[in-house]
This record gives C-alpha cells, sequence and structure tokens, in this order.
C-alpha cells in the first residue's frame, strides 16, 4: 500500500499571505491540526499548525495585572499576522509511491500528525494519522472482496481461497507454485487494510 492509496487528494490549503485568524478559522471548521502552505502553483513552501498559531496570540486578561497571584506568563510581543511569517518550511513531505509503512514511521519518528505528498514540489495530497487509521479500521469483508477481486485479475483463474481476520489474509494455493505465491503475496499485501499476507497449502497436503 503506498501513499497515493491512502491520501487525501482534496486538500484544504492557505497561502503565505492568509491571516492567522483565517488559517486558525479553518483549522477549527474543518478539524484539522494543521494546514499545507502554498504559491500560487500549488508548489508547497510550508505547513502551518495549530502550535504555530497559538503561539503568542492569547491576550493577557487585564485582571491579571490587579492579581500578583494569577500565574501567567506575557507574550514575547505581537505576534506575525499572516501564516508566512509562523509557518514551518522546513516540511517533512514524501512523494505518491512511497510506501504508507514509512509515512507512518516518519509520523510517530517525529510527532506529526499529517505529511504532504507532493510529486516534485507541487502538492498532489495529504495523509494524516486519521488516514491511516482508516485503514487498520477497515472491515475484514471489504479487504476480502479486493484481494479476491485482484488476484482474479492477475491470475484469471478462481482457485486461490481467500480469508481475512483482523487485516491478516490467509490464502489456501492449489498448485503450490513459489512464483505465483509470491505474486499473490504482493498483490494481497498492497490492498488498503492489509498487515500480513498468509499463503498455504490446501488441507490434506
Amino acid at each position: 500500500m503506498r501513499a497515493r492509496d491512502v491520501m487525501t487528494t482534496s486538500v484544504v490549503t492557505v497561502g503565505p499571505d492568509t491571516t492567522a485568524k483565517e488559517a486558525a478559522d479553518l483549522l477549527v471548521r474543518k478539524g484539522f491540526t494543521a494546514l499545507p502552505v502554498v504559491d500560487a502553483d500549488q508548489n508547497l513552501v510550508g505547513i502551518v499548525t495549530e502550535a504555530d498559531i497559538l503561539k503568542d496570540r492569547i491576550g493577557l486578561d487585564p485582571r491579571s495585572l490587579a492579581h500578583p497571584d494569577w500565574p501567567v506568563d506575557a507574550p514575547n510581543g505581537p505576534a506575525p499576522p499572516t501564516v508566512g511569517a509562523v509557518m514551518t518550511t522546513d516540511v517533512v513531505v514524501r512523494g505518491p509511491k512511497t510506501d504508507a509503512a514509512q509515512v507512518a514511521r516518519d509520523m510517530l519518528d517525529h510527532h506529526l500528525r499529517a505529511i504532504p505528498i507532493v510529486d516534485g514540489d507541487k502538492l498532489v495530497g495529504i495523509v494524516s494519522r486519521r488516514d491511516l487509521l482508516r485503514t487498520i479500521a477497515r472491515d475484514d469483508e471489504l479487504i476480502v472482496l479486493d484481494v479476491r477481486q485482484h488476484l482474479t485479475r492477475c491470475f484469471r483463474r478462481g482457485d486461490w481461497s481467500a480469508t481475512v481476520t483482523d487485516g491478516v489474509v490467509t490464502l489456501v494455493d492449489d498448485y503450490s507454485n513459489e512464483e505465483d505465491r509470491h505474486v499473490a503475496r504482493v498483490i494481497a499485501g498492497a490492498i488498503p487494510g492489509v498487515v500480513e499476507v498468509r499463503v498455504v497449502a490446501p488441507a490434506g497436503r
């Protein structure tokens, strides 16, 4: 399974000149944690997160001045008004053909909630933790239908018996051809929601 199989292609983006207030509104309304920042040609130039916008942007309650025991740290100064001034430009990105397992590893290693997918510099999609979780939660019945359909299309025969339990695919091969088994593993392993593929011989052999 590759990034292109799970990514969202209709990406909500902002530009460097978008105001922080507009970006905050988008994050709240859409339920996102980050927004890719693109230029006029849809080239990725950065990413802006909730934390980027929050920094120094919540004003002090004036009552704190009258209460010395009111614990508060004053902001460092006026927060920049635009996304371009607060966005992260050193963005972790991946291409559409990147293995989804690598995207997941990037998220965990870098503590990211979403990774933009680019073709060259052009933004073509985004993969979020929710996108990856959706594949894990995918119904086994849907997975097995996909597996059987793809195997039938490739081998043009209906002798592969496939079952799926918690994302683990078990294939029964009537021919015991190792080359066919390898191809079947690759095909089944590329189906969204598959976590492991096992190929076994029919019972009695």
